[in-house]
């Protein structure tokens, strides 16, 4: 028998019997539904254990008190307090429950006491890398780069607002009316959005970009097929040589993951300063300084936005300058280091080509509110940006590096790109619906090789020429030996 027909047994049984009185003669007035009731449509699965988790959700902070808050509680100590207390709660109910249903209710009140609520799995579960609350009856997630629909739900949208604003109160920040909109980040880094009415029409949303606990390396991506070994070799030297790397890319496509993996190959012995929008670069060098942007207040005052971190850097002696995001201004400061002595210096752009990118950082250029030509800001665009790698998430999920591109200089009033690697699309679609292509140098040797074998990091041409295939039993930790 379900859960739902032993709780409705359940009630009826407690009833007491009333009998049946005849309606007066006359019409009857129609009963209006009250507008309290919660939405639903025909066939939509209703939670029979939304009630009594409810109850002994509120039974438990009865029991709990302060001790949910005490400090001095190890997260087991915690866990094992809530689980005893939620054991008795539940034999309090009398409620008819299988061990699978006990269990599944104290799982689900214990993530509502101690973690997220609902989203607590898929924030546990290493396959998830996105999690998108659309509303409290709608919550998506994303698994191998698709997107799909979850069975999970919240009470009601007070319940997902108490989520949303214990999230945000972990990081020291608050959301209302008067601040409907907050980033801010989980304990284990991953990235949070969260905006409320009136901002959003239909109700709180959130959405969760989740990391890896243990940052990909170069041989994970090769195995992803998001890059090659060649391209590997290829951007290893460039990271080493002190290039001037822009990694290019829509929203989700991995710009922030491959950023990760490039600053993997820079020396230890080279002092790092990180800028960003939240703290998302999972960098395992020591000397690193991280550097956070920050919001206006309540009263709309003290924000200090990343160009003003990017000024403050080039006083902090870096040796390499990382940039997590370049969306406005900052960008001619960030060009200004890059031109000044700041060689090797990362960043990334949201754009669809190498050629939008070179676009988008023109117009950042101007916004911040200078009046430059536009060839004098075009030159500095070329002497400042080496290689331009275009990542992008592909029909079947996969983020796949698309362009590695060099900046060649300039050719009259244009800035003139030369692609080192293009993705070759040709081969199509294999069984299962991925793409069979991968990236296939042009043959064309860039003009920074020569920079590179100056300074003792030749880079062999098989890269650059010949069939990846011919390569691949000489590889070395993901990568052609140098």
């Amino acid at each position: 028998m379900k859960l739902s027909q032993r709780l409705k047994d359940l009630d009826t049984a407690e009833l007491p019997s009333v009998p049946e009185i005849p309606p007066p003669p006359g019409p009857q007035p129609t009963a209006a539904a009250p507008s309290s009731l919660p939405r639903s449509e025909p066939g939509e699965p209703t939670d029979p254990l939304a009630q009594l988790k409810l109850r002994a959700q509120q039974a438990l902070f009865v029991r709990f008190g302060g001790r949910l808050y005490d400090a001095s509680l190890s997260e087991a100590q915690l866990q094992a307090f809530v689980r005893q207390e939620l054991a008795e709660v539940i034999e309090s109910e009398r409620t008819p429950l299988t061990p699978a249903e006990r269990q599944r209710l104290t799982e689900e009140v214990t993530n509502d006491v101690l973690g997220y609520g609902p989203i607590q799995p898929f924030l546990d579960d290493p396959t998830v890398t996105e999690v998108m609350v659309n509303s409290d009856d709608a919550i998506y997630v994303e698994r191998a780069g698709r997107v799909e629909i979850t069975a999970a739900r919240f009470l009601s949208e007070e319940h997902l607002r108490r989520v949303i604003e214990r999230i945000v109160s972990e990081v020291g920040r608050r959301i209302d009316e008067s601040s409907p909109m907050v980033d801010a980040r989980l304990p284990d880094g991953s990235r949070v959005n969260a905006i409320v009415p009136p901002l959003a029409v239909d109700g709180p949303t959130l959405t969760i970009r989740k990391f890896a606990v243990d940052p990909y390396d170069t041989g994970d991506l090769v195995s992803f097929g998001t890059l090659t070994p060649g391209i590997a070799t290829l951007l290893d030297a460039c990271v080493q040589g002190r290039l001037n790397i822009l990694v290019s890319g829509g929203t989700g496509t991995g710009k922030t993951t491959l950023l990760n993996v490039l600053s993997a190959s820079i020396p230890e012995s080279e002092r790092i300063v990180t800028i960003e929008d939240a703290i998302e670069l999972q960098l395992n060098q020591r000397h690193v300084i991280r550097l956070e942007a920050r919001p206006p207040n309540i009263e709309g005052k003290g924000a200090v936005p990343i160009r003003e971190l990017v000024r403050n850097s080039l006083r902090m002696r870096p040796d390499r300058i990382i940039v997590g995001e370049t969306r406005g201004g900052e960008a001619l400061d960030m060009l200004q280091a890059m031109n000044t002595g700041h060689e090797g210096s990362l960043s990334t752009v949201h754009a669809n080509s190498p050629r939008d990118a070179i676009s988008r950082l023109e117009t950042m250029v101007l916004m911040a509110g200078m009046d430059l030509p536009q060839r004098a800001v075009r030159e500095q665009i070329a002497a400042a940006i080496d290689l331009i790698i275009q990542i992008a998430r592909l029909r079947d999920g996969s983020r796949r590096i698309t362009h590695v591109t060099e900046v060649h200089g300039m050719e009259g009033q244009v800035i003139t790109l030369q692609d080192v690697f293009v993705f070759d699309y040709g081969p199509g679609l294999d069984a299962d619906g991925r793409f069979r292509g991968e990236q296939r140098p042009t043959g064309i040797r860039p003009r920074f090789t020569e920079k590179l074998e100056q300074v003792g990091i030749p880079i062999p041409p098989i890269v650059f020429g010949a069939p990846i295939e011919d390569a691949s039993d000489v590889l070395v930790n993901g990568r052609l030996p140098r």
